[in-house]
């Protein structure tokens, strides 16, 4: 993929150079590079708000109580994860931010989540826990749930695109 735009880039600078436009492909490169330094600065500022926020919801024990609002519906969509399994957690913190528009603040979580799933099928595959076992490296039901749910993310209040605003 590097490769490719390395290409691409390298032919647009050809063909202006070709067509005497080389200044305005440097000027409009620059003017780019100006607006994207600046979306990073906003987005990495709404960023640490609502990873923040969510931190705080955590420790104030929001998240738990929201989470066990959500028990039955984990509980269907990942019916083989123990009742109080370390991934039912950052899985509902995901999910949570996910609806409200929150996708950055829903990758941390979602890290996690992965993080324990691998760790359940680890504890399976030492027979410590129930459950398929599979090889390592292979995903487990439980992950390509969760993926697909993380992927298709219902976004019920889009704050992102409010930020930008």
């Amino acid at each position: 993929m590097n490769y490719l735009w390395a290409f691409m880039i390298l032919i647009g600078i050809v063909y202006a150079a070709l067509t005497g436009n080389l200044q305005n492909a440097a000027d409009a490169a620059l003017s780019s590079a100006q607006e994207a330094v600046q979306l990073s600065l906003t987005m990495c500022g709404i960023m640490s708000l609502w990873v923040g926020l969510m931190e705080v919801a955590k420790d104030s024990g929001l998240i738990e109580k929201i989470k066990e609002s959500f028990d039955p519906l984990l509980h269907f969509l990942f019916p083989s994860i123990p009742q109080h399994h370390p991934a039912k957690e950052p899985i509902a913190m995901n999910i949570i931010a996910n609806v409200l528009g929150l996708g950055w603040a829903a990758t941390p979580a979602g890290l996690k989540a992965m993080e324990e799933l691998s760790k359940l099928e680890d504890d399976r595959r030492q027979g410590r826990l129930p459950g398929p076992v599979r090889k390592k490296g292979i995903a487990s039901n439980e992950m390509c749930t969760f993926l697909i749910i993380n992927i298709s993310s219902l976004q019920l209040i889009p704050v992102n695109v409010i930020a930008y605003d």
